[in-house]
């Protein structure tokens, strides 16, 4: 049975953390990259997610209302950044990171139930 993942109801990370990499992760140096085009110039070398450097951060292709239904509009072409951030409890351990982004949006932290509960009956099935 398909259990469900929190973080397509949560997207807390999306909104509190700078999005920040290399540039070579854009698609001006690799086809398929980052789209260059939602990211601004951080410093030598560097790009940001539009939206994520500013004191109350939000990116730019965060979609949906945090704490309920998110997803990532360029999931598949994401920086390295957020394919690296670990969620609470997704390989068995806390993620203080995790929590403090949750903590700022009054979401509770994840703990390891989180990723082993069944999916809501209301939950969309694919095509």
């Amino acid at each position: 049975m398909p259990t469900y993942n929190p973080c397509i109801a949560c997207g807390a990370c999306c909104a509190y953390f700078r999005a920040s990499f290399y540039w070579t992760e854009s698609d001006l140096a690799v086809p398929g990259g980052v789209p260059h085009i939602l990211t601004d110039h951080l410093q030598t070398h560097f790009l940001v997610m539009k939206g994520t450097d500013s004191p109350h951060p939000r990116c730019i292709a965060l979609k949906g209302v945090i704490g309920d239904s998110v997803s990532c509009a360029i999931y598949a072409r994401r920086a390295s950044v957020c394919r690296n951030f670990i969620p609470s409890f997704q390989n068995g351990e806390a993620n203080e990171r995790c929590d403090r982004a949750r903590a700022r949006w009054g979401l509770p932290p994840l703990d390891r139930d989180s990723w082993t509960r069944p999916l809501p009956d209301n939950f969309p099935k694919a095509a």
